[in-house]
């Protein structure tokens, strides 16, 4: 073969540029089917394309149509992707009061209170307790002790909650050297001359209690979520249900109002919160008895977390010591 015709023969041959060149031209919506001689015919353009357009309009066509599909996808991508984080927000109210359980985590705590009991006549009633707590939520042991003053001085309660069912209470009464156990009928009652009941001083679950989402409120400008828990079959209370106010930038409990049937006949409210060793902390509860017209307040003092404390600290022998 002389020189010319092995030039005619290279001239022939596409090089690696004119292939990627002409790779590079086709579209998401465009084909090819080869023939034996190595030429290459587009496949039809969809049907929705008008005619008589030229064929880079088609080109220009054909990528825009793809940039779409794709911009649809991303966005059907992003939403299942944020749709589970949603369900743990706003749209999920026991993963909501799962989170401020969570967030309130700890081994045990100890404080000192002063509870103001306010009655109707507007007379003030000081009392003082010691409190100590031991276990995981629903699963912990608690003992509270009377210190001031004298006529209740040592009267002290042991509170073992259960993560399945209610609370077992012992109430230790110094002046006739007696603990005797609080039947669940009993729960209902005050205890000790305060706005609480028996059944107030136990530790609320989140397995204990169904929840539903009720709206969004504020309360003192700040945004919450309104939530009505009710308790479980296995949950005795005296309550029929309670109305929940959720703070929505830090979990936190704001208020509850607990009903009987569909009067509201106690309201709890937090106030005061200082974040205790990474732990928000309402420093001030005020308990309030709607029917009696009377409320209770009770201020924390010397509240620490993660506290030395031991299960032989939790038993009916300790809780009759002085």
């Amino acid at each position: 073969m002389d020189l010319s015709s092995k030039r005619s023969s290279m001239s022939e041959t596409p090089t690696v540029a004119q292939t990627l060149t002409e790779t590079r031209k086709l579209t998401p919506t465009e084909t090819r089917t080869r023939t034996e001689t190595g030429t290459a015919t587009p496949a039809a353009m969809p049907s929705g394309l008008p005619r008589g357009i030229s064929e880079r309009s088609r080109r220009g066509w054909g990528a825009a149509a793809s940039a779409k599909k794709l911009a649809g996808l991303s966005v059907v991508a992003f939403a299942a992707i944020c749709a589970p984080l949603a369900l743990i927000g706003a749209e999920n109210p026991r993963a909501i009061v799962e989170e401020v359980q969570k967030r309130t985590t700890a081994k045990s705590h100890r404080y000192e209170g002063l509870l103001q009991v306010f009655d109707a006549k507007g007379t003030i009633a000081d009392k003082r307790w010691s409190f100590e707590r031991l276990g995981s939520h629903g699963n912990s042991k608690a003992i509270l002790r009377f210190t001031a003053p004298a006529e209740v001085k040592g009267v002290a309660l042991l509170v073992v909650n259960h993560p399945d069912r209610a609370s077992d209470q012992w109430m230790w009464t110094p002046a006739i050297e007696r603990d005797r156990r609080i039947a669940l009928q009993d729960r209902s009652t005050r205890f000790f001359g305060t706005d609480f009941s028996f059944e107030d001083l136990e530790e609320r679950d989140v397995d204990q209690f169904e929840y539903t989402l009720l709206g969004e409120e504020s309360i003192d400008g700040n945004g919450c979520w309104k939530l009505q828990s009710t308790p479980k079959e296995a949950k005795s209370s005296q309550y029929t249900k309670s109305i929940v106010w959720i703070r929505k930038d830090r979990y936190t409990f704001e208020r509850f109002e607990n009903y009987i049937k569909d009067q509201v006949v106690r309201r709890l409210s937090y106030s005061d919160y200082q974040s205790v060793q990474g732990i928000w902390t309402a420093r001030q509860m005020e308990m309030a008895d709607l029917r009696r017209g009377s409320r209770t307040r009770l201020t924390l003092d010397k509240l620490a977390y993660d506290v030395p404390l031991k299960e032989e600290d939790f038993t009916l022998q300790a809780l009759r010591r002085q």
